[in-house]
């Protein structure tokens, strides 16, 4: 069982940045593939980044790459999402997602994949 917790949402004007985090309970955080989405109002939830387990292969959507940086501490069961040159259509709550990965270092970019969520953050952009 993982529990997941973003933090760092909030109000920012357009052009600026902001870093997302998710803290994961567990031991075993290193072994978990982990992925951030998006849902803003009346949207579906759709994918945003992800990276695998180790850290060293990451996918993002083709709407923030270039902006979004996802990141990874294991030693401190924590994933980041840096997130720059933000426009209003980056407006949503925000949620991370954990998946246990048993072989390779594989990342996932469908929701369906992940097996925890944590409870979301907002992220709001004024123009």
């Amino acid at each position: 069982q993982v529990q997941l917790v973003e933090s760092g949402g909030g109000l920012v004007q357009a052009g600026g940045s902001l870093r997302l985090s998710c803290a994961a309970s567990g031991r075993t955080f290193s072994s978990y593939a982990m992925g951030w989405f998006r849902q803003a109002p009346g949207k579906e939830r759709e994918f945003v980044a992800a990276i695998s387990k180790s850290g060293g292969s990451t996918y993002y959507a083709d709407s923030v790459k270039g902006r979004f940086t996802i990141s990874r501490d294991n030693a401190k069961n924590t994933v980041y999402l840096q997130m720059n040159s933000l426009n209003a259509e980056d407006t949503a709550v925000y949620y991370c997602a954990a998946r246990r990965t048993f072989l390779g270092d594989t990342l996932y970019a469908t929701g369906s994949e992940y097996t925890y969520w944590g409870q979301g953050t907002q992220v709001t952009v004024s123009s």
